[in-house]
């Protein structure tokens, strides 16, 4: 299973990566979300974990590119982010997010997660 990381910090990315690769998900990484679009655009994923401040493209606009492309309409988006408001969770849903994941994040949690929304 391929998952694409999308954040702007290289500790977090790091994390993301160590905690997926030890699960046996293969990495693809960007450092915002145009970025993001760009890597995907090349490659097949099963699921998209997003930061949603982020410089270039934030995570709401980098969804809802990923939602505006037919080929992207069913794609899990996980939302990681240090976001809590209930403003923020209605906006990601509105554009297209699957779930949402407060960081610091628990790896099993995480991983639980995506098990549950990659069918």
């Amino acid at each position: 299973m391929r998952v694409l990381t999308v954040d702007d910090s290289r500790t977090m990315l790091a994390m993301l990566k160590h905690t997926l690769t030890s699960a046996g998900y293969e990495v693809l990484q960007a450092e915002d979300g145009q970025q993001g679009l760009d890597v995907l655009r090349g490659n097949a994923v099963d699921v998209v974990i997003t930061d949603v401040n982020m410089p270039v493209m934030d995570g709401m606009d980098f969804i809802r590119n990923v939602r505006a492309s037919g080929d992207y309409q069913s794609l899990p988006i996980l939302i990681l982010t240090t976001e809590t408001s209930q403003e923020k969770r209605d906006e990601g849903r509105a554009a297209g997010g699957t779930g949402w994941i407060v960081k610091p994040f628990d790896p099993e949690k995480l991983i639980s997660v995506i098990r549950k929304v990659v069918h």
